[in-house]
């Protein structure tokens, strides 16, 4: 049987004032750590290939042994197709699962991997082939297509990662790939292969901006205009520039995505799936995730009218969710804020993406009266008290946090129209806001019960 990652009809929280609120949609896999996706839409299906990092909660460097692979048909509902490749599978490599990507070509699909030499010293690239997108892949060549012997553009060891592949309406595919140097070769046709030089693209600041190009290029092609995005900086903002040839010069155009700040890098992947953009990335939201323990997120978005991509932010709501806002009852033009990571109430909101939350099942109850608040544009960033005081924080996953971050949904306690929010854990004490702060405590005044009634809107 395969594994649901995300059930079809998400799963509503009716509230008593009866706005619904779902389930949190990115990470889009939540039950492993999942990293550097690659999408590919092939037969009106989206397959996403992504890295899978196994590194323990206190690690600290990449432990990653094999690939994943999980399918679509709505970009909701994601269902796991296993693990069909792994470092193992290659002769020459000794480890290091990193980035790749999966392109289909006369039936047969080509994937592009990175893995660490066993007798070359460094990072090297191969290529896995198999009938179906889902595998079982098998070494295509019984050795790396790209050594570290064969780049010199750059002194690391680190530089021959992330490869990157396309198909021009031609029919000549490019690899793309690199770590502080960018290269690319003209693959021939049976796509193993390529001719010609491996070539160094000029890094200069009028193609690829102030932070310059970091890694993980991803190339791909819309109305005639080719868009190379990348990894920019550190920690990583993912930026991207554009050329009406595929093998540039280069314009910059801007960033895409700022750091994620829960992880320190990103990697991408920019698709078009039944006439809608996609922008596919990894955080670190999931509880105990970080550098090395990350997700994959995605976020739908459209193409300005001049063909520029917007800036984009990472929610927690992805896809298909919903955000809302928790309103005063006796101060109604004020909404409950998180700021520098304090907790208030307030009507002049900058930047307005920190009234937003997204009302989740409780952590410590999953009950259809207990809900947690997780910040939309702090994905892993809960509602949560400390010390009778309230805070924005990242979900540890330890039990105290998710009892901190539950609260119990009853009638208002003024307006039974309204919602007030019990503490999960310390039964006798509600939200409220207290000289625009927000309080953890016991109520029994007028005053304090009007400070205690919220309301849910969007």
């Amino acid at each position: 049987m395969r594994n649901i990652v995300r059930p079809l009809s998400m799963a509503l929280v009716m509230l008593w004032t009866s706005a619904a609120t779902c389930f949190a949609d990115n990470p889009v896999v939540r039950n492993t750590y999942t990293a550097d996706p690659a999408a590919m839409v092939y037969n009106h299906m989206v397959y996403l290939y992504t890295g899978h990092d196994e590194a323990s909660a206190t690690g600290t460097g990449y432990v990653m042994r094999d690939w994943k692979v999980y399918s679509s048909t709505d970009m909701v509902n994601w269902t796991d197709r296993g693990t069909p490749l792994a470092v193992s599978a290659f002769s020459w490599a000794k480890g290091d699962a990193w980035a790749g990507q999966v392109i289909e070509r006369n039936g047969k699909f080509y994937w592009y991997i990175c893995a660490e030499h066993k007798t070359i010293p460094g990072k090297a690239i191969g290529v896995a082939v198999s009938d179906s997108p889902t595998g079982p892949f098998r070494d295509a060549l019984g050795r790396a297509l790209i050594t570290n012997d064969m780049t010199k553009f750059s002194g690391i060891s680190w530089d021959d990662i992330d490869p990157s592949v396309m198909i021009d309406d031609n029919g000549q595919a490019y690899l793309y790939w690199g770590n502080t140097a960018l290269m690319y070769v003209k693959l021939n046709s049976d796509m193993i292969s390529y001719s010609g030089s491996i070539n160094n693209v000029p890094l200069t600041q009028a193609s690829f901006g102030p932070t310059q190009f970091t890694e993980a290029p991803w190339i791909h092609k819309r109305n005639g205009l080719y868009y190379l995005s990348y990894a920019s900086g550190w920690p990583e903002a993912i930026s991207y520039s554009t050329s009406t040839s595929p093998t540039g010069p280069w314009t910059y155009r801007g960033v895409i995505m700022a750091p994620t700040g829960t992880s320190g890098t990103n990697h991408q992947s920019i698709i078009e799936f039944k006439g809608q953009p996609y922008f596919i990335y990894h955080n670190g939201a999931l509880p105990t995730g970080g550098d090395y323990r990350r997700s994959v997120a995605i976020e739908k978005f459209n193409y300005n009218a001049d063909g520029t991509i917007p800036t984009l932010e990472q929610t927690s709501t992805g896809v298909n969710g919903v955000k809302n806002r928790l309103q005063s009852y006796n101060v109604p033009n004020m909404f409950v804020r998180h700021a520098s990571f304090d907790v208030t109430i307030d009507s002049n909101i900058t930047p307005a993406g920190d009234q937003y939350w997204q009302v989740v099942p409780g952590l410590a109850n999953g009950g259809s009266e207990y809900v947690s608040f997780q910040s939309v544009y702090y994905p892993g960033y809960y509602l949560r008290h400390s010390n009778y005081d309230f805070v924005l924080a990242k979900n540890d996953g330890t039990d105290t946090f998710k009892a901190d971050a539950t609260f119990k949904k009853v009638p208002g306690l003024k307006d039974a129209s309204w919602t007030s929010f019990q503490s999960y854990n310390f039964p006798a004490r509600y939200i409220r806001h207290s000289g625009y702060q927000l309080k953890l405590d016991p109520i029994s005044t007028d005053l304090e019960k009007q400070d205690a009634t919220f309301r849910i809107v969007n």
